[in-house]
């Protein structure tokens, strides 16, 4: 019975790997000068609303992606600390430090200002321990994280805690340095 339904599961993961729409994707050339960008039309500019101003090694000076004038998702503004969405622990702790105040205050904010949204807390530790325990700290990890947004208002039913242990490591290796980057709480919007 189960041989039957690992062979349907991959008989349909198959198909649908297999059937794609036939549109082709648009793209867009944006190596142009800032001459060929002068020369487009402004009628077909406006109405597309896309910018074509070439970077020349300058950056996106006073576009959408420049950070004074950021008018896309706030989470994706590298400016903005709701950019940072780790909060990192000492070795077998779970207590969130006051480094990671200003971050999680934007974060209720964002939170308490998008009442659908809902974020995840992901619990992680470095691999010392056992299976075990390292779930267990890692869950507690989320938690702190989890009641320092409701300390902060947010609602409970906007938040969940769950725990990775040493099972999703942001960097390999037996040196401090890696197991420093593992020993941390993500914070993942479920709409991303």
């Amino acid at each position: 019975m189960n041989k039957i339904l690992w062979s349907a599961l991959l008989t349909l993961t198959l198909t649908a790997c297999g059937t794609t729409s036939g549109t082709k994707a648009t793209v867009e050339d944006r190596t142009g000068s800032k001459a060929d960008a002068a020369m487009a039309s402004p009628s077909k500019a406006g109405s597309s609303g896309v910018e074509t101003t070439a970077l020349d090694g300058k950056g996106v000076g006073g576009s959408a992606l420049d950070g004074s004038s950021y008018a896309g998702d706030p989470r994706k503004d590298p400016a903005s600390p709701l950019s940072s969405r780790s909060v990192y622990f000492d070795y077998d702790q779970f207590a969130v430090k006051a480094e990671y105040r200003a971050m999680l205050e934007a974060h209720a904010g964002y939170l308490l200002s998008k009442r659908d949204a809902r974020v995840i807390l992901q619990g992680n530790a470095d691999e010392r321990g056992s299976r075990e325990y390292n779930l267990a700290l890692g869950q507690k990890r989320a938690e702190a994280v989890r009641k320092a947004l409701a300390v902060l208002g947010v609602s409970e039913a906007q938040i969940e805690a769950v725990s990775f242990g040493e099972e999703k490591p942001r960097k390999e290796g037996e040196t401090e340095e890696a197991y420093a980057e593992n020993r941390r709480a993500d914070v993942v919007y479920a709409d991303e």
